[in-house]
């Protein structure tokens, strides 16, 4: 204890250089994210990379820098709160490049075509098979008429469930983020491929991601990504859609999904070797978690299983 009480300002000191304290350690990590090729079996990304970029992209919906405004739910329906994903395409073909179509209409019945900037992009889609393999995730391209059309890479025959994010920028919804489904069948004579045992490592392109932390269902949790490469740690991970790391997470047996964004800013092209996450899934069981990062122009994306308790 003090002997005597500390003058009035030099207490507001200490506690302003505590809050710029505890500030700096919760921005500790970087994450970019990115669509693209990987060497990892039984994964296919349509998107391109997007050059590096020290370029800064338009805020979304008005979060801070690096900061993922979570959808509700699990994104397991075609339709929340008047918002409808449609698409006539309930067949694609197998083992060929494929183009699915779809539509987003409102509360009235019309195609929804205003939407706000989230991380670069109007809407971010993600195909999925059920075993959890095939990721994909692209940015498809929008007529003037409200039909977004996802070129999609190579589809193994099985079932796939195609994902549409966005948040409308008008109407009842507007800042809202959404994310619906729909399933598509991919004629063919199908295999399925057991989910690889949880582990906290995985690789990808010559680089080793480890995960530490152990989520648990409901609760947020931190948890963090760290990138090697040779047993050295990478430090120049480049910005792609306005952070350092992708992390998109499907639940076995459902395909429930999750987005996940590392919590720092990004700072140029030197991202790393640490990514932290703040961490919520929803539902326990085995999770499949595909972590997208860019260096030196290029798109990798590592996948592993985690089980959440």
């Amino acid at each position: 204890m003090f002997a005597s009480p500390r003058p009035a300002a030099h207490r507001r000191a200490l506690a302003a250089a505590g809050t710029a304290a505890a500030l700096a350690l919760t921005l500790t990590a970087c994450g970019s994210s990115s669509d693209g090729s990987s060497s990892m079996p039984g994964m296919d990304h349509g998107s391109k990379p997007s050059a590096s970029s020290s370029a800064k992209a338009s805020p979304s919906m008005g979060d801070m820098p690096g900061m993922d405004h979570m959808a509700a739910g699990n994104g397991l329906s075609d339709n929340k709160d008047g918002y409808r994903l449609t698409s006539k395409d309930t067949t694609l073909t197998a083992d060929k490049q494929a183009a699915y179509r779809f539509t987003v209409t409102g509360p009235d019945g019309k195609p929804v075509t205003d939407f706000a900037i989230d991380q670069t992009k109007r809407l971010h889609f993600y195909a999925i098979r059920s075993d959890l393999t095939g990721f994909q995730h692209v940015h498809p391209t929008m007529a003037a008429d409200g039909t977004w059309t996802a070129d999609l890479d190579t589809l193994a025959p099985g079932s796939w469930r195609m994902f549409a994010s966005f948040t409308p920028d008008r109407g009842s919804g507007k800042g809202t983020a959404f994310v619906l489904s729909r399933t598509v069948s991919v004629p063919g004579t199908a295999t399925k491929t057991p989910l690889p045992t949880a582990t906290k490592a995985a690789e990808a392109d010559g680089y080793t991601v480890t995960v530490k932390g152990k989520p648990m269902a409901g609760m947020e949790h931190p948890m963090t990504v760290t990138i090697t490469k040779g047993g050295k740690p990478v430090t120049d991970l480049q910005p792609y859609l306005d952070t350092y790391a992708h992390l998109t997470a499907f639940h076995q047996g459902d395909t429930a999904f999750a987005h996940l964004h590392p919590t720092t800013k990004v700072n140029g092209d030197n991202g790393g070797p640490e990514l932290s996450f703040n961490a919520e899934l929803p539902t326990s069981g085995n999770w499949r978690l595909f972590l997208q990062f860019q260096t030196g122009g290029k798109l990798h994306t590592a996948a592993l299983t985690l089980n959440v308790g």
